[in-house]
């Protein structure tokens, strides 16, 4: 089953690599109590992860918290090492959260989960943004294709908030 508008996320524990080293950091500290805009790429350092969709959030964070959002996050399924190196390469460390849903229990209890083994990424997540209020889905935006960033991205999120 796919998670939907109205459904309360499920709990889960992502590791992120912060300037102090690893923590791991639960859906309950990070969306209890708070507004969070969330989003997820297929993988770290992908092209359009990376050149498109990241940025988006990168360049308007500022603009998306100054309208009530607490915090921000992307999580992809690549391990806690990859998503601290594109942390940094990206210059969004300690901007956004890099979680690392490493073992997709996250994205799979979603029902996000996608196979991209024919494009050599195994098992991913698709492509969403959603904005989270306290722990409850408000909006969800799925992209068709894992190539697409346009409904999950960050302008289309201004527009949501």
């Amino acid at each position: 089953m796919t998670i939907s508008v109205g459904d309360k996320l499920p709990a889960a524990t992502f590791k992120e690599k912060t300037a102090d080293g690893p923590v791991e950091i639960t859906t309950e500290q990070l969306f209890a109590g708070k507004k969070v805009v969330l989003f997820a790429v297929p993988g770290a350092f992908t092209p359009t992860c990376s050149l498109n969709h990241l940025p988006g959030y990168l360049e308007n964070r500022d603009a998306i918290l100054a309208r009530g959002i607490d915090d921000i996050a992307v999580v992809a399924v690549n391990d806690l090492h990859v998503m601290g190196a594109w942390a940094t390469a990206s210059g969004g460390m300690g901007k956004i959260h890099f979680l690392s849903d490493w073992n997709a229990a996250f994205t799979k209890a979603l029902g996000m989960d996608i196979d991209l083994s024919a494009g050599t990424l195994g098992l991913r997540s698709k492509r969403y943004s959603m904005l989270v209020e306290d722990g409850v889905v408000k909006t969800l935006n799925v992209e068709d294709s894992p190539g697409q960033a346009t409904v999950s991205a960050a302008a289309a999120m201004l527009e949501q908030i």
